[in-house]
């Protein structure tokens, strides 16, 4: 699966990820990256390679136009997530409940958590993770709030690495807004 992390810092915020391709027992080191920026977001996504290829390049997401950016996220950007994902053929339908893929959402200094219900979250602690190591990641951010923030990403990423089968180095973090990606 994967590690996708994200902190907020001074206004900021800094997503990274892992490279791994899994497919069953089969693991790809993938050249294309699971962290991004699209217009002002910055987005790191687990699950599906396609789902994010479709985040990346398909969906043009809406500006924030209002001084509420959890009821904007929450209403505008998730409907054009899932207008995205649907015409995409990547949406899933049963029963009528339609789901999608886990990922983060950079945008204005807060971190978003997008899960396959099309919720929204924001975590009273300053990160977030998700995929396959994201508990091992957790730990690693929770034991290292006193140190820069790519370093945390860095170093709970590869603490998802060492304690996880599904997460492989090298690492790419993408920061909000204008910096470059290292």
């Amino acid at each position: 699966m994967t590690c996708i992390v994200g902190v907020e810092y001074n206004g900021r915020v800094v997503i990274g990820g892992d490279s791994a391709g899994v497919a069953g027992w089969s693991v790809t080191v993938r050249a294309d990256t699971k962290v991004f920026r699209n217009g002002a977001y910055i987005m790191g996504f687990t699950d599906s390679f396609r789902m994010g290829q479709l985040l990346r390049y398909s969906l043009v997401p809406p500006m924030p136009h209002t001084w509420d950016l959890d009821r904007f996220m929450a209403t505008e950007f998730v409907a054009a997530v899932r207008d995205c994902l649907r015409d995409g053929g990547y949406a899933r339908n049963d029963s009528g409940n339609e789901s999608g893929g886990q990922f983060l959402v950079g945008i204005q200094g807060r971190l978003y958590r997008i899960d396959s219900d099309f919720q929204i979250g924001r975590s009273v602690d300053d990160y977030q993770a998700v995929g396959a190591g994201e508990d091992f990641a957790r730990g690693s951010l929770h034991t290292s709030a006193d140190q820069p923030p790519d370093y945390r990403v860095r170093k709970a990423l590869a603490a998802a690495a060492h304690h996880s089968t599904d997460v492989r180095a090298p690492f790419h973090l993408v920061w909000d807004p204008d910096q470059p990606v290292g």
